[in-house]
């Protein structure tokens, strides 16, 4: 338990990093982004890209410090206990300043009138309301699987939906079923990698710079945006929730990884990665999210065969440290190595669904073969590390 005189160093410190010349400098740099001059200049010059992008990381790495102050000072901290790895309390609401960077680019360098994708930011928005007040109160599981459903009904009512079946009163059926259950699925197993310094927010910076890569091959301009501005925002909050000598010095939280988990999920679906085939385009989400997707069917699966989970429900509420970054950080000792061997599996993935654009659906399946027989060589490994 902490002393007065422990709780007055630890805010004298925190205030000392809000006020330390980095912030300065960042607070600085993003008023003369969101002047009218600047924001003229780059527009003019046909710069759109990399001023979302720059706007998106100045805005969240200006902001991040506040957050962390924030955190200190109101208790809204994430307490060291046996279920968690981390052993010092650490503020859990940097989501928050990574959505206002992603916001701010969007609002100042976009107009995304007409292109669907607002439904999209307005139903990501609530999800990261909802997982702000989870980490105030700790709601119950299933109140939070509710609000991500609702979130995701709100998207596929807006009529974005995946097309994996032709149109008919079963095939729309299926398509809808199929869309909520990507998005809730994504939503949750991207939250679930939030457990390690940098995982999480790393995670969001590749899944969102593929999918911008493949957007931009696909002349898809507003989709690109989006996925430039998760990657500016995460890149900006990157150093304060990933240091290489220390702890992280800040959380995403719930709400900041339910928030980019949404969001990536949703412009997966949103985007039509291929001209006129539904294979390729269904592949392209697919290896860029396949980390992801392996894990949750991995801890799934040995779950139910071990006994630890049996229903739904139990599923729904279960923690445990059996996810894709415990189970690298016990096979090669080290928190470091689990987040870099997590980062290369995605980035290998991910260069496959570049060169998918101009594939046909064989080189589809090859790759989606490959990618399978990947992951199943990790696993052996895995066990046998483990033995």
């Amino acid at each position: 338990m902490r002393t007065g005189v422990q709780e007055a160093s630890l805010e004298l410190r925190h205030g000392l990093r809000l006020l330390s010349p980095q912030t300065i400098l960042g607070i600085l740099a993003l008023l003369l982004l969101a002047g009218p001059w600047t924001r003229q200049m780059f527009l003019q010059q046909g710069w759109q890209s990399e001023y979302v992008l720059l706007l998106a990381m100045t805005g969240s790495f200006a902001l991040t410090p506040l957050m962390i102050w924030v955190g200190h000072r109101w208790g809204l901290i994430d307490v060291p206990s046996e279920r968690k790895i981390h052993s010092e309390a650490t503020p859990r609401i940097g989501g928050i300043a990574v959505y206002l960077g992603f916001m701010c680019a969007l609002w100042l360098a976009t107009d995304l009138r007409g292109t669907g994708l607002n439904t999209i930011l307005i139903a990501s928005s609530l999800l990261l309301a909802i997982g702000f007040l989870d980490d105030l109160i700790e709601l119950p599981a299933w109140s939070r699987l509710t609000a991500q459903v609702a979130a995701a009904g709100l998207v596929v009512w807006s009529g974005t939906v995946l097309t994996l079946f032709p149109p008919g009163p079963v095939g729309d059926i299926v398509n809808v079923v199929f869309t909520l259950f990507w998005i809730v699925g994504i939503t949750n197993a991207f939250n679930f990698f939030d457990g390690m310094d940098g995982l999480a927010t790393g995670l969001a910076i590749l899944i969102a710079l593929f999918l911008g890569v493949v957007a931009s091959q696909t002349n898809q301009a507003a989709l690109g945006f989006l996925a430039l501005a998760v990657v500016g925002a995460s890149l900006g909050f990157l150093p304060y929730n990933l240091r290489i000598k220390g702890p992280a010095h800040i959380f995403l939280g719930d709400g900041g990884s339910t928030f980019l988990g949404f969001t990536l999920a949703c412009l997966a679906v949103k985007g039509e990665w291929a001209d006129n085939n539904p294979v390729v385009s269904f592949s392209n989400p697919l290896l860029i999210f396949g980390v992801l997707i392996y894990d949750m069917i991995h801890t799934t699966v040995e779950r139910i065969l071990t006994g630890k989970v049996r229903s739904i429900k139990g599923w729904i509420e279960h923690v445990g440290k059996d996810h894709l970054h415990h189970r690298f950080e016990r096979a090669l000792g080290s928190r470091l190595a689990s987040v870099s061997m997590i980062f290369a599996l995605t980035i290998s993935l991910g260069l496959a669904a570049m060169v998918l654009r101009k594939a046909g659906t064989e080189e589809a399946i090859l790759l989606l073969t490959q990618a399978c027989l990947i992951v199943i060589m990790v696993t052996i490994l895995e066990h046998a590390g483990r033995r």
